[in-house]
């Protein structure tokens, strides 16, 4: 029997990488893991407090396919909070995390055979998504010298000749950690509807900024009457990675077709992570978080302080956490690999972020505690010295 095309999708690399950390792991042999984007501290403890309540208090059932509507209110309520944005709860999607939102988004938006612009280097699952949807994928060089971000320009530029039905944006962007400022974000928009491009705008370190970036991040959701769609989770700035739970800040035209697309695919998101989830939306578990991102910024500020030992080229992260430095090979790969297998210190190999170039680009994920962080970079530091011999 045969095996559908549309689900060729490659794999990760970093997956060969995690096998390899496991099995050091288990064999009693130290391991320093950078390479998976979750943060290792846990939900919040009013988050934990209540899932273990609701449990206690017997069956959770199935809820409405957009979600329970008192998050939908909470989430809307967030946005006035952070952004001074005013959203309708009714636009508000309750997702099977980001992934499931991405799914129910590109479904609902993009039609087999359109074209969808995004950034290289990209988070790998956008451009998979979309092939196996039969979506044309237009990737778009981006490097240092535009901090590995899209511009209005290139969105120009690519329309030229040929048109763009959507575009995806990702700011702070996995796995660079760059952003675009609000005139940008703005500038991009505009652009898109006056063209009738579909603008994707990925937002799930939200949250997680640092430096002049600090407070700094702007939204799409002021541009979703424009067309604009959101994307966000609960995940990193929370620290709810294995709760799956994200949502969609929608349109007014696609709030029925994404509604009907999620009853069919997951009847509802996970009902305990909904119903916790309203706690993450208090006082006391934005002031955890916050807490957390000051430990993320702790080790940001160590590796730009240690970056002329490692001697990398970087674009220095202005939010999520991550470090995507050109460390100098052509095999990323295969450095990573010999780099585990000696060190004990497992990065991600840039070849998943990015088919072309990432040969010479790793990604080091600084959501670890910050003396594992030091200790990485002094195993790194001794470990390419001695290469270099």
């Amino acid at each position: 029997m045969r095996i559908s095309r549309r689900s060729q999708v490659p794999p990760f690399a970093v997956m060969e990488v995690l096998a390899a950390a496991n099995a050091r792991r288990a064999a009693g042999e130290p391991v320093i893991s950078l390479c998976a984007g979750q943060p290792g501290s846990g939900a919040p403890a009013a988050v934990r407090a209540r899932a273990a309540a609701l449990l206690a208090e017997g069956d959770l059932g199935y809820t409405e396919a957009l979600g329970i509507p008192a998050l939908r209110r909470a989430l809307a309520e967030h946005y006035g909070r952070w952004y001074g944005v005013d959203v309708d709860p009714s636009r508000v999607a309750l997702t099977t995390g980001s992934s499931g939102g991405f799914l129910l988004a590109f479904l609902a938006a993009f039609e087999a055979g359109d074209r969808v612009a995004l950034a290289r280097p990209g988070y790998p699952a956008y451009r998979n998504i979309l092939r196996s949807l039969g979506v044309e994928v237009v990737e778009l060089p981006c490097g240092p010298e535009s901090r590995f971000q899209l511009t209005t320009s290139q969105l120009r530029a690519a329309c030229d000749g040929a048109k763009l039905d959507g575009v995806i944006l990702a700011s702070p962007a996995n796995p660079t950690g760059t952003m675009v400022d609000a005139a940008e974000l703005d500038a991009m928009a505009r652009w898109c509807a006056e063209h009738g491009v579909r603008l994707v705008s990925d937002e799930i370190y939200h949250g997680l900024t640092y430096g002049p970036w600090a407070g700094r991040q702007a939204t799409a959701a002021r541009h979703v009457d424009a067309g604009a769609v959101v994307v966000s989770s609960f995940s990193k700035y929370w620290a709810m990675t294995g709760w799956r739970l994200g949502w969609l800040v929608l349109p007014p035209e696609l709030v029925p077709t994404v509604d009907a697309l999620a009853g069919n695919l997951a009847l509802c998101p996970p009902a305990l992570a909904q119903h916790a989830a309203l706690a993450a939306l208090t006082p006391e578990a934005y002031a955890e978080a916050d807490r957390l991102v000051e430990g993320y910024a702790a080790a940001r500020d160590l590796l730009l302080r240690r970056l002329p030992e490692l001697g990398w080229k970087v674009a220095p992260p202005d939010g999520a956490f991550y470090l995507y430095a050109d460390v100098g090979t052509d095999d990323s790969v295969a450095w990573c690999e010999r780099l585990l297998a000696d060190t004990g210190v497992a990065l991600t190999p840039g070849t998943d972020f990015d088919g072309i170039g990432g040969a010479r680009y790793v990604r080091l994920s600084f959501a670890a505690p910050v003396e594992q962080v030091d200790e990485a970079v002094t195993r790194i530091v001794a470990w390419q010295r001695q290469r270099a011999r």
